[in-house]
């Protein structure tokens, strides 16, 4: 499963989504997730790159698991989620400092795939991000944490790829958009 991780850790990096040392991934084995560890280069994920930690409570191994591995926890104890990515995503930052409490798409595929996308608070690996993110998870597909990035939920994997994609495709698209209609002249 490391590899698939790793898969998608290169993409993120590639196609700009995450900065190469920030962001992680998970994805859920029954009791436990696998997570990548707290400070890896997400385009040079390898079998050490990757921890397994439990859902149910903290272990010594949490020590060096991502330090979002709280919000990953309360997302699959609260959701149907098999699969988390968090992204830093450039444009839906900037659209979670823009906007009050969601992103509306413009775009078509953004309204008919997601509809809105909640902005969520809270700090780096706190229980206030993590108690915010999985409730909004519980009826939408992603969110976006004000100034920091997005979560994104899925069956897979590639399914969680594919909302992080969408998300910040739809993001770029309103800010070009505002740009354009003069908001905030």
């Amino acid at each position: 499963m490391w590899r698939e991780i790793a898969r998608f850790g290169k993409k993120l990096v590639e196609y700009g989504l995450v900065e190469s040392h920030f962001g992680n991934i998970s994805v859920r084995t029954g009791d436990g997730m696998l997570i990548t560890r707290s400070g890896s280069a997400l385009d040079e994920i390898d079998r050490d790159s990757v921890v397994e930690i439990s859902i149910e409570g903290t272990s010594s191994m949490d020590m060096i698991a991502s330090s979002e591995a709280i919000v990953h926890r309360a997302i699959y104890k609260n959701t149907s989620a098999l699969a988390i990515i968090h992204a830093h995503c450039p444009y839906s930052v900037i659209e979670s400092l823009i906007e009050d409490s969601r992103v509306v798409p413009v775009d078509s595929e953004g309204i008919y795939f997601l509809h809105e996308i909640p902005i969520v608070t809270g700090g780096i690996g706190t229980s206030e991000l993590a108690e915010n993110a999985a409730s909004f998870l519980r009826e939408h597909k992603g969110v976006i944490i004000r100034g920091h990035g997005t979560i994104a939920t899925g069956m897979i994997l590639e399914e969680a790829y594919v909302v992080t994609t969408q998300i910040e495709h739809s993001c770029m698209v309103k800010y070009h958009l505002d740009l354009v209609r003069g908001r905030g002249r």
